[in-house]
C-alpha cells in the first residue's frame, strides 16, 4: 500500500518534484533525464531535490511504486463485482477511466519503455507480498474464473491469451485518446461510451460456444 504522509511544506515539494519528473521522464525517458534537467524544471538546484530523494533511483522507484498503488485503488470497486464477466467489463473500464483522468501517470507506467528498468525483481516481490496491489493478477483471477464457470467459448480457455486480449484491447482504446482525441482532423467519440461498447462486444465474442 502506498505510504501515506502528512501534509506540510517536505510533502507539497516532494509532490512537486515526482510530478515535474514524471513530466520529463515521459517526455524524454527516464536514461535521458538528469537531476539538474529536473531542478530547471522546478526551479531548484539538484541539491535541494537531493535533499528530499536519495539520488534519481530513489526517485523513479518511489514514483513508480506510488503510481501502481494509484492504478490498483482504482480497480479497488471492480473487484468486488460478483460476477467473473461483469466484473472484467467493469474491470476495463476502471482501466479505461484512469487513463482518461491521469493519462501522465498512464504515459509513465506504460508507455515509457525504461520506467520500470532495474525494479522488475523489486516489484513482482511487492506483488507476491500484496497480490492485492497487483492488476494483472486480479486481470487473471477473473479470466480464470470465467473460464471455470464455462462462460467462454472453447477459443477462450487459455487464461493468460484472454487477459492480454483484454489488455490490448483497453491500452489500445486509453493510448488512441492520449495521442489523437484532441487532433483536429478525427471526429473522435467519447472515450468511456467507446470503450463501454467495445468490452460488451467482446465479452459478448468470447461467450460464443459457452457451456455455463
Amino acid at each position: 500500500m502506498a505510504r501515506t504522509l502528512a501534509s506540510g511544506p517536505d510533502t507539497d515539494t516532494r509532490e512537486r518534484i515526482l510530478d515535474a519528473a514524471r513530466e520529463l521522464f515521459v517526455a524524454h525517458g527516464v536514461a535521458q533525464t538528469t537531476m539538474r534537467a529536473l531542478g530547471a524544471r522546478l526551479g531548484m538546484t539538484a541539491p535541494a531535490i537531493y535533499h528530499h530523494f536519495a539520488d534519481k533511483d530513489a526517485l523513479v522507484r518511489e514514483l513508480v511504486l506510488a503510481d501502481m498503488s494509484r492504478l490498483a485503488a482504482a480497480f479497488a470497486r471492480a473487484a468486488r463485482v460478483a460476477d467473473p464477466v461483469e466484473r472484467l467489463q467493469s474491470i476495463g473500464m476502471a482501466y479505461v477511466r484512469f487513463g482518461i483522468e491521469h493519462p501522465e501517470h498512464y504515459r509513465f507506467l506504460f508507455l515509457t519503455p525504461d520506467a520500470k528498468q532495474g525494479l522488475e525483481e523489486e516489484i513482482q516481490c511487492r506483488m507476491n507480498e500484496a497480490p492485492e496491489q497487483d492488476a494483472y493478477h486480479l486481470l487473471q483471477v477473473t479470466v480464470a474464473e470465467a473460464i471455470e464457470n464455462g462462460r467462454f467459448g472453447p477459443l477462450y480457455h487459455d487464461v493468460d491469451r484472454v487477459s492480454q486480449i483484454c489488455w490490448a484491447t483497453v491500452h489500445g482504446i486509453v493510448s488512441l485518446h492520449i495521442v489523437f482525441s484532441t487532433q483536429p482532423w478525427l471526429t473522435w467519440r467519447e472515450t468511456s461510451v467507446t470503450a463501454e461498447r467495445m468490452l460488451a462486444a467482446m465479452t459478448h465474442g468470447m461467450q460464443q460456444g459457452a457451456t455455463g
